[in-house]
Protein backbone atom coordinates (compact mmCIF):
# COMPACT_ATOMS: atom_id res chain seq x y z
CA UNK A 1 0.00 0.00 0.00
CA UNK A 2 1.22 3.36 -0.99
CA UNK A 3 1.95 6.35 0.90
CA UNK A 4 -0.98 8.05 0.12
CA UNK A 5 -2.99 5.30 0.11
CA UNK A 6 -1.88 4.68 4.55
CA UNK A 7 -2.74 8.65 5.16
CA UNK A 8 -5.83 8.37 3.10
CA UNK A 9 -7.16 5.66 5.44
CA UNK A 10 -5.48 7.05 8.64
CA UNK A 11 -7.55 10.57 7.93
CA UNK A 12 -11.08 8.32 6.64
CA UNK A 13 -10.77 6.55 10.31
CA UNK A 14 -9.99 9.94 12.07
CA UNK A 15 -12.86 11.55 10.23
CA UNK A 16 -15.35 8.79 10.91
CA UNK A 17 -14.19 8.64 14.78
CA UNK A 18 -14.71 12.72 14.57
CA UNK A 19 -18.45 12.26 13.33
CA UNK A 20 -19.02 9.94 16.06
CA UNK A 21 -17.67 12.70 18.47
CA UNK A 22 -20.08 15.21 16.79
CA UNK A 23 -23.56 12.93 16.93
CA UNK A 24 -21.93 12.40 20.73
CA UNK A 25 -22.58 16.53 21.11
CA UNK A 26 -25.52 16.32 19.53
CA UNK A 27 -27.22 14.22 21.67
CA UNK A 28 -26.09 15.74 24.55
CA UNK A 29 -27.49 18.69 24.13
CA UNK A 30 -30.80 16.69 22.35
CA UNK A 31 -30.61 15.66 26.04
CA UNK A 32 -29.79 18.71 27.94
CA UNK A 33 -26.52 16.92 29.54
CA UNK A 34 -24.15 19.23 31.83
CA UNK A 35 -23.34 22.31 30.17
CA UNK A 36 -19.70 22.17 31.15
CA UNK A 37 -19.43 18.15 29.84
CA UNK A 38 -21.20 19.66 26.52
CA UNK A 39 -18.16 22.37 26.29
CA UNK A 40 -15.84 19.17 26.94
CA UNK A 41 -16.89 17.25 24.33
CA UNK A 42 -16.72 20.38 21.94
CA UNK A 43 -13.20 20.86 22.78
CA UNK A 44 -12.39 17.64 22.67
CA UNK A 45 -13.76 17.55 18.90
CA UNK A 46 -12.51 20.65 18.08
CA UNK A 47 -9.12 19.34 19.28
CA UNK A 48 -9.18 16.13 17.12
CA UNK A 49 -10.11 18.31 14.05
CA UNK A 50 -7.05 20.37 13.94
CA UNK A 51 -5.25 17.42 14.47
CA UNK A 52 -6.86 16.20 10.91
CA UNK A 53 -6.04 19.60 9.45
CA UNK A 54 -2.24 19.20 10.44
CA UNK A 55 -2.27 15.68 9.62
CA UNK A 56 -3.51 16.71 6.31
CA UNK A 57 -1.51 19.69 5.74
CA UNK A 58 1.61 17.12 6.47
CA UNK A 59 0.71 15.10 4.14
CA UNK A 60 0.00 17.85 1.50
CA UNK A 61 3.42 19.32 2.21
CA UNK A 62 5.02 15.75 1.67
CA UNK A 63 3.22 15.33 -1.67
CA UNK A 64 4.70 18.61 -2.74
CA UNK A 65 8.08 18.49 -1.95
CA UNK A 66 7.85 14.73 -3.81
CA UNK A 67 6.22 16.49 -7.05
CA UNK A 68 10.32 18.89 -6.23
CA UNK A 69 11.89 16.08 -6.25
CA UNK A 70 12.17 16.30 -2.31
CA UNK A 71 11.92 12.87 -1.08
CA UNK A 72 14.75 13.28 1.55
CA UNK A 73 14.07 11.19 4.99
CA UNK A 74 15.31 13.82 6.69
CA UNK A 75 12.91 16.00 5.92
CA UNK A 76 9.90 14.16 6.15
CA UNK A 77 10.93 13.56 9.70
CA UNK A 78 11.37 17.16 10.77
CA UNK A 79 7.94 17.84 9.26
CA UNK A 80 6.56 14.78 11.38
CA UNK A 81 8.37 16.24 14.25
CA UNK A 82 6.72 20.11 13.33
CA UNK A 83 3.19 18.18 12.75
CA UNK A 84 3.25 16.50 16.44
CA UNK A 85 4.20 20.19 17.85
CA UNK A 86 1.13 21.29 16.29
CA UNK A 87 -1.04 18.75 16.89
CA UNK A 88 0.12 19.07 20.61
CA UNK A 89 0.54 22.61 20.88
CA UNK A 90 -1.25 24.30 18.31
Amino acid sequence: MSDWQQDKKKMLDRLRRIEGQVRGVIGMIEQEDDCERVVQQFAATRKAMDRAFFELMSCVTKRELAELGIKHAKAHARLDAVTALLSRYG
